[in-house]
This record gives structure tokens, sequence and C-alpha cells, in this order.
């Protein structure tokens, strides 16, 4: 969520100066980019795993700061509610056999935070949508302590002017074809909280961030259709991936009557291949106002002239308030400054195994493309490819998504006969091992054959438990007991029976 703030109220004079900021910040960034001075490490895999909490009961546990205060460990943080934590994994090199190293790692963290979690009665739950989540939950008091968030909270409802509307119309869970819809009004944009994901991160030069971008972009519905682990919200049985309505709809800061006029949404997939990452940060400053307009003495250009490295605070503020499910990082470490590309698409869970299978197949795709004769992305249109985010949002492996030289084709196929031999070529160039390899993309290609994704999985235990006697909250409970329990043994979602 970005750097923390203090409680406090803004002005029209605050607004107006941190305007005037951004573009200082601008400015310094062009410089830099012409300079072409930006750190560029060797590739690296970075990654942040949000977590829910439950207790013994598989309810939210609104625990967070006590789970916190039991782990005592600074990779892992608050999040946006009292049910969420994230947790923060220290970058690896992508090269040898990193990626398996980077595995074993995060499984440690994660099994010795949950033990200590349990002894303060909550337990971790790595998940897209934490299925016993209601309405009730999403009261202003279960916000994290940080101001951060009841700013955010303020300042969006503040620019919408009137409640959030989540309207979200379900894939048929039974044989029965009934359609399960959600229509609610919100307070607060806790709902926000109920989407937990894994956010891939990728340092890159800035002359080669157009390409990753693009290609970042062009591949996003293929890693939803592959990683959908979030059927259920309130209740009611939704898309494959209601990650993605959800975030669109819990942060949207306009009124129908600016939908209707087509102003761009916060959460936002784009509307234009771009050729600078200059491009994105300017939109960022140029189409949405500040939500958080908090302002710092330094003055950018004047300590880019000086020979010192800007923080560019109010630009990563504000960037970090315009929620691209592609979006570009800048920061500094070390005394230098880099560019980074966050991907934000893929759900958290089912297992660690899972999550380092995606994370290959995305980092390996990914470099693939971009090393293409041919750019995928000048084989096809924008909009298809936000046609593809929703697609498999929707419909997981039964969506049909757009694909150069291919045409409209099922993700199944896509990846089977087209992009795993991508994928493979793309670590082979980042220097990963052939057996590291071949572990994870086995994994992404055993998950296709068996056609089973942890929504897949999720959906036919509650439809099974269902049909056996069940009512839907029993049968919820039920299924993520289940699900916690094979999440902790560690086998791929793809091998779990109902």
């Amino acid at each position: 969520m970005g750097d923390e703030v203090d409680a406090r109220t803004f002005s029209r004079q605050d607004r107006q100066e941190f305007r005037r900021k951004v573009q200082r910040c601008l400015d310094a960034l062009a410089t830099m980019l012409a300079n072409d001075d930006f750190s560029v490490d060797e590739p690296r895999l970075g990654m942040e795993v949000e977590l829910n909490l439950v207790d013994d009961t598989m309810q939210p546990a609104m625990a967070n700061a006590a789970v916190l205060e039991a782990i005592a460990d600074p990779d892992f943080q608050t999040e946006l509610g009292q049910f969420n934590i994230e947790i923060n994994v220290a970058p690896k090199p992508l090269s040898a056999n990193n990626m398996r190293a980077l595995e074993d790692g995060l499984r440690f963290s994660l099994d010795s935070a949950d033990a200590r979690a349990k002894e303060s009665g909550s337990r971790l739950a790595m998940i897209g949508m934490l299925p016993t989540l209601t309405e009730e939950h999403f009261a202003r008091h279960w916000f994290s302590s940080n101001p951060r968030y009841e700013l955010l909270d303020q300042q969006i409802f503040a620019a919408r002017g009137e409640d959030i509307e989540l309207s979200i119309s379900g894939v048929p869970l039974h044989d029965d074809g009934n359609v399960e819809t959600l229509n609610t009004i919100c307070e607060t944009i806790l709902p926000e909280a109920a989407c937990t994901s894994v956010q891939l991160h990728l340092q890159v030069a800035p002359s080669d961030f157009p390409s990753y971008w693009n290609a970042a972009q062009a591949l996003s519905g293929v890693q939803i259709a592959l990683s959908a682990n979030s059927p259920f919200f309130a209740g009611k049985a939704l898309w494959h991936e209601s990650r993605i309505p959800m975030f669109e709809q819990a942060t949207d800061t306009r009124p129908q009557e600016l939908v209707n006029q087509g102003v761009r949404p916060r959460v936002w997939f784009g509307e234009r291949w771009i050729t600078s990452i200059f491009d994105l940060f300017e939109e960022n400053s140029r189409y949405f106002p500040a939500l958080l307009p908090v302002v710092t003495d330094e003055d950018p250009v004047e300590v880019l002239a000086a020979g010192g490295t800007p923080k560019l605070t109010e630009l990563r503020m504000h960037n970090g308030t315009v929620y691209r499910w592609n979006r570009p990082v800048y920061d500094t470490s070390g005394g230098g400054h880099h560019i980074r590309l966050e991907n934000r698409v893929l759900a958290a869970g089912p297992t660690v195994v899972d999550i380092m299978a995606d994370a290959a197949f995305y980092y390996g795709t990914v470099r693939a493309l971009v090393d293409a004769d041919r750019p995928v992305w000048s084989q096809m249109s924008f909009d298809a490819a936000e046609e593809n985010v929703h697609a498999a949002a929707r419909g997981g492996f039964d969506g049909r998504l757009y694909w150069p030289e291919v045409g409209w084709v099922g993700p199944q196929e896509l990846v089977l006969r087209r992009l795993l031999p991508l994928a493979d070529a793309g670590l082979e160039s980042y220097g990963v091992d052939a057996d590291v390899r071949d572990r994870y993309l086995g994994v992404i290609e055993a998950r296709c054959l068996a056609r089973q994704s942890g929504s897949v999985w999720q959906r036919a235990s509650v439809a099974a438990r269902e049909s056996a006697g069940d009512n839907r909250a029993t049968a919820l409970a039920g299924m993520l007991a289940e699900y916690l329990d094979r999440m902790h043994q560690g086998d791929p979602v793809h091998t779990w029976t109902v």
C-alpha cells in the first residue's frame, strides 16, 4: 500500500502544492531517464504475498496487530484490513537454482509465521479471497491501525461523493445453471482488503521497460486463467477470479455520471501500448487527482542538480494510489535509483509451489516475448489484451482468450501448445537450471492438463458439500479448513481431490 502517512485533513492548497511537486518529480525523472544512469542488477525475482487471518472456526480473525507481534519479523507487515498481513520476500537472482532456494525460504517463513500466529489464536490463509468473509466484516472499525488506510477511505469517498456499489453476476456452481449475483452497497473500501494477491517484481533498464510492460500486459489474461483462486465472496459463487472486478469496483472514485463520460478508473489496465516508461508516470499525474497529497521538503530537481539521488516522494505516493495491474515503480537503494515492473494480477495461493510455478511461467514467458523478433503487442490490439483479462477472470479455464496467429482459444490449449516452450526458453535465457525449469513449468503443464486451478477445486469442493446436505456457510467453512490442510501439505493444487 506504499509509504505510511499521519492522520490529517488536506486543504485545497495541499492539493495544488502536491500537483506542483509531482510535476517537479516528473521533470527530475525526465532528466534521469535522459542521463540513463539507473541501476540495473542481474535479473532478480522479487515477491510480495498477501495473506488472510482466520480463527479456529475458519472465520476472519481481526487480529493482525497481535499476529504481527507474535511473528516479530520485519518481513511481515500490515495490510488494509485487520484480517490481512503481507510478507515481503527478499529478491534473489533468477539464475541457477535460486528459485528453488526462494521456494524453500518462503515455505519456511510461512510455516514459522503460522506456528506463531496459532499462539495468538489465528491461522494464515494464502488464498485469493477469503470465502468466509461477509459484509459485516467491512465495517469501519476493522481497518488496520495505520492511518494511511482510513485516509485513503476518506479520500476515495470524498472524490466519489456517494457509497460504493458492488455488482457482480457469477458463474453457475451447480448443474441447475443458477447464477448467483452480488449486489450490495458499501460504506468503506474494505472489500478491497478481500483481494489478496501475489505481486511479482522485476528490475529492468528504463530503455527496456516498455517492452517488458507491453509483454506483461499481453500475458495478464493467461496468468489470471491459470492462477484463478477467488471464486467466493460474501457467500456468493461469483467469477473464478473475483478479485479482478472486486478490486476495480471497491476503489472506484467515479460516480455513475463520470463512468458514463468515460473518465478513467483508478484500478486501470491502461489504454495503449507504450514506448517509454515516462508515459505511465505522466498519465498517472495527468489523469488522476491526488488521494494522499502529502508534500515533503525535497526539491527533486535541486537534489539532482547537486549530484544527489532524489526520492521523488510525491510521484511515488501518487503512483501508489493508481492501481495498474502492471505498475511501474521508481525506488532508491544504496545511493542509487532503479525502475521495477510490478505484476499484480496473480491471486495468492494455493501452495508455495503453485506460487513459484506461476512466477516461473510469468518471468520466463515475458522474457521470451521481449526477445521475440516480432513483438506480440504489435500483432494484437490493446483492447484484446484487456478483454482477455476479464474473460479469464470470469471463466478461468473455460474462458476464451485472443492470441496472435491463433485467434480465440482456451487457456489450456494456448499454454500447452504455444506458451510453455516460450517460458522454458525465457527461463533458460535467465540462466535458470534445467531441473528448476522442469519443476515449475511441469506444475503449469499438469495444471493445464487437469484443468484444475485453486478456483476450480474450491468450487467443486463446495458444490460437493452442498450436494451432500451442507448449507452454503457450512460448506465454505469446511472447504476452507480442508484447503488450509492441503496448503500446508504443499502438494500443488492440480493434485487435490474432492
